[in-house]
């Protein structure tokens, strides 16, 4: 980023300040994701958005090795008290809030103090694969599956409703509450393909339109935080934890990915089962045999293999199907693979970038897919389980080298390194336990856990 680059988002960033002061916007949320999955922010009064946009806001290097709770990895790339960086937002997407009045909201790219990408910004990696993908010719369309649950404000989570599942009465009961919340996803540009009650007590589900990759986890993001600010308004905790309570159904963050080439959507019209193009079967076999590495990413809490165990349908089989929602891919016939085995504790701009360097090594492997599972994946003795602990997956991951190659070696050794962090964080702990660190939402470890090496807190 040089000097007429900055120049050129001070200049674009001027332009909108007015506007957004006409809006009643009073200040500016700048978000980043951490490797936890937390949304981290630093915000700024709206007449000082064309500074941060041009010279970026000071964050330290440390938010690299930042847990849930808020303890610190002391890892092996990260975790010091040295090394700054800046947080410039992305004026592309800015958005005033609908669900915060006062505010708008605006993702932020971690740049080095020269300029240069931050080595470890899970933005710029999303980019960055995006990238690279197209230059083979191929572009990757996502969207998100984003699910949650609702409870009363108490320490234990209790359900707002236990309406039945599925069922019209649950939306009946909590109609304002809903209608609210679609209201300021539509006023922030936000596609809703679908909104609904699901299978736990409190528990709804919205799904995303296909987007670019980077869009697509924007919107994420920005879902996720509209639903946190619109149930607060509404007197309501809410809770994206892939386990809420222990034996309980837990929350997912399936994925919906499509490929296409020239314009031309790759999952139909192909000579492949289902009508699979030869390129479709070869990258998303690329992500089947990358599974196991992938949820380390894609399912990175100690939590997330509570929800992952069979006859959930939570895809905890390493295998594909048409339509089987019990397989960890599920190919919607002609419209886009699903991939049900991972869960909202994710970063989703680290989780697509770690897709696409996947299928890209599908690609440059070449193959297909091998044959879809059809039933209960459980009812097939080869049909392989994913991996049952964090542990098992991080092993996965650190073995697999096309997405530690695609991250780089401090980027994947410092995810590495956090994910062994909440595992030592929860050691000892009962699933009650893990399910509670996880819904909390707010510092502090969960009791009986032990903290990680580490300590102190970055200054600004």
């Amino acid at each position: 980023m040089d000097a007429a680059e900055r120049e050129h988002r001070r200049d674009r960033a001027s332009g909108v300040v007015d506007e957004l002061g006409r809006r009643g916007v009073v200040a500016v949320a700048i978000t980043w994701v951490d490797h936890s999955g937390i949304t981290r922010v630093k915000s700024v009064p709206v007449a000082r958005l064309p500074w941060a946009a041009a010279e970026g806001l000071g964050s330290a290097e440390v938010f690299d090795a930042f847990l849930l709770d808020d303890s610190i990895v002391a890892g092996r790339h990260a975790g010091g008290p040295d090394g700054d960086l800046r947080l410039h937002p992305d004026l592309d997407r800015l958005v005033v809030l609908a669900g915060q009045p006062g505010w708008a909201w605006a993702p932020a790219d971690r740049h080095a103090q020269t300029g240069e990408r931050h080595p470890q910004d899970e933005r710029g990696f999303a980019r960055v694969m995006t990238e690279r993908l197209a230059e083979r010719g191929y572009r990757l369309k996502a969207g998100f599956e984003v699910e949650w649950a609702l409870g009363a404000r108490t320490d234990d989570f209790a359900p707002v409703t236990t309406a039945p599942a599925y069922g019209h009465a649950r939306q009946v009961e909590l109609s304002d509450y809903s209608a609210e919340l679609l209201s300021a996803l539509a006023e922030q540009r936000v596609d809703v393909l679908q909104f609904h009650p699901e299978y736990a007590p409190g528990q709804f589900e919205l799904s995303t339109a296909p987007e670019e990759p980077v869009a697509a986890a924007d919107t994420a993001v920005l879902v996720r935080e509209t639903v946190r600010a619109v149930s607060a308004r509404h007197g309501m905790r809410v809770s994206f934890s892939p386990k809420v309570v222990a034996g309980g159904v837990g929350n997912g963050g399936h994925l919906h990915t499509s490929l296409w080439r020239d314009g031309r959507p790759l999952l139909s019209g192909g000579s492949g089962r289902f009508g699979l193009a030869p390129e479709a079967e070869a990258f998303y076999a690329g992500v089947l045999r990358r599974l196991p590495a992938l949820c380390a990413i894609g399912a990175p809490s100690v939590a997330s293999y509570l929800r992952l165990v069979p006859s959930r349908w939570s895809g905890p089989f390493a295998a594909w199907g048409l339509e089987n929602r019990e397989a960890a891919m599920r190919l919607v016939r002609g419209r886009s693979v699903e991939v049900k085995c991972f869960d909202l504790t994710a970063n989703p701009y680290l989780l697509l970038g770690a897709v696409l360097a996947a299928g890209e090594a599908g690609l440059a492997e070449g193959g297909g897919l091998p044959e879809p599972v059809v039933g209960n994946p459980a009812d097939h003795p080869d049909a392989p389980r994913l991996p049952t602990s964090l542990g098992e997956a991080v092993a996965a991951f650190e073995a697999d080298a096309a997405l530690t190659a695609a991250m780089g070696r401090e980027f994947a050794a410092t995810v590495a390194d956090v994910r062994r962090g909440e595992i030592a964080l929860f050691e000892g702990v009962d699933e009650e336990e893990v399910a509670r660190g996880r819904r909390r939402g707010a510092p502090g470890p969960p009791r009986g856990a032990r903290p990680p090496p580490g300590g102190g807190g970055p200054t600004s």
